[in-house]
């Protein structure tokens, strides 16, 4: 899934740190409450004693739920990804207000892929209202609906806006495509909820912050995703077709220093590794500073190449790379 701010390409570079400062993570508690698509977790799912995963976002939630909330092998999985598959179009909320064709014109995908995303979450919904599909399949056949959707979206990577012409990704028929995870035999929990509150009931040993940078919102970037997933009624917004979103106080400038000592202060964790950009809102010598407050301080960076879903023109940052920190904490 394109998606901003993701630790795929960055995830050796991150887990090479973490076992350089915690070698035996066979015997601890791994924590990640920025999760997103749960890279960092998807990588040590086999590795950590327990892995506990959050993100407030509903997208992510069913992601989390599915890469790292199933462990099992599901039998005849494929049975119902066939069924799904098979299904007739069907002009529901995702072909009226975000394909083109529907009444609200906004060109997010063609008229013909939304009606099968309209078809296949219909058939999903309906499957779990009536008990045919246990919580492990559910979460899987939506994780792999979110997927397949977003390889034919005809967005720049994100979802506050679409794109003037169909782009020739987003021509292609969507493919059900099935959102395989690993097993695993370990303790695993999965929560929706803001990370300075979930701080308070939980503990372990390696704590891994991801918190946005800037001043996007994801429920504003990924309000479609979150759409699909949650598939309520509800009446879209402007000409984007934006629905209510819970903001985070990591994305506003006064407010995010703050957020970020109060998250540190109460995390019951002796290991904590943050991932920022020179980019962030935050500079650099106010996360040290806070850092420094509890503990052992350790600064590491890389330079990757940026994430690009808009045009040159409009970006505040126009550089090609950016430096990715690793701040490394040892609590006291």
């Amino acid at each position: 899934m394109n998606y901003i701010g993701s630790k795929h390409k960055l995830s050796a570079f991150i887990i090479a740190q973490m076992k350089k400062h915690v070698p035996s993570l066979a015997q601890k508690t791994f924590a990640e409450l920025f999760a997103g698509t749960g890279i960092i977790a998807r990588r040590l799912k086999k590795e950590a004693k327990k892995i506990i995963v959050n993100d407030v976002e509903p997208y992510s939630y069913a992601l989390l739920k599915n890469y790292i909330g199933n462990q099992q092998l599901i039998p005849d999985i494929d049975h119902y990804a066939e069924k799904l598959q098979e299904l007739a179009p069907q002009k529901g909320f995702i072909f009226e207000q975000y394909s083109a064709g529907g009444k609200a014109e906004r060109q997010y995908f063609t008229a013909e892929n939304g009606q099968m995303i309209d078809a296949i979450r219909l058939t999903i919904k309906e499957w779990k209202g009536q008990k045919m599909i246990e919580e492990d399949i559910y979460y899987m056949l939506l994780t792999s609906l979110l997927e397949s959707a977003d390889k034919v979206a005809n967005t720049a990577s994100v979802y506050g806006a679409y794109l003037k012409h169909i782009k020739k990704s987003a021509q292609k028929p969507l493919c059900f495509s099935l959102a395989y995870f690993e097993e695993s035999n370990n303790e695993v929990q999965v929560f929706q909820q803001e990370a300075n509150q979930l701080i308070n009931t939980i503990q372990g040993d390696v704590l891994y912050l991801d918190p946005p940078y800037n001043a996007r919102q994801y429920g504003a970037n990924y309000h479609l995703l979150n759409t699909i997933a949650l598939y309520d009624s509800f009446q879209p917004q402007g000409k984007t077709g934006l629905r209510d979103y819970q903001k985070s106080p990591y994305c506003q400038k006064n407010e995010a220093p703050q957020a970020l000592e109060d998250l540190l202060q109460k995390a019951d964790f002796e290991h904590v590794f943050m991932s920022y950009n020179n980019e962030g809102i935050i500079p650099i010598e106010t996360i040290q500073q806070i850092f420094k407050q509890f503990g052992k301080y350790e600064l590491q960076q890389v330079t990757y190449q940026r994430f690009k879903a808009d045009k040159d023109q409009n970006r505040t940052h126009k550089s090609q790379s950016t430096y990715e920190y690793l701040h490394i904490l040892t609590k006291k």
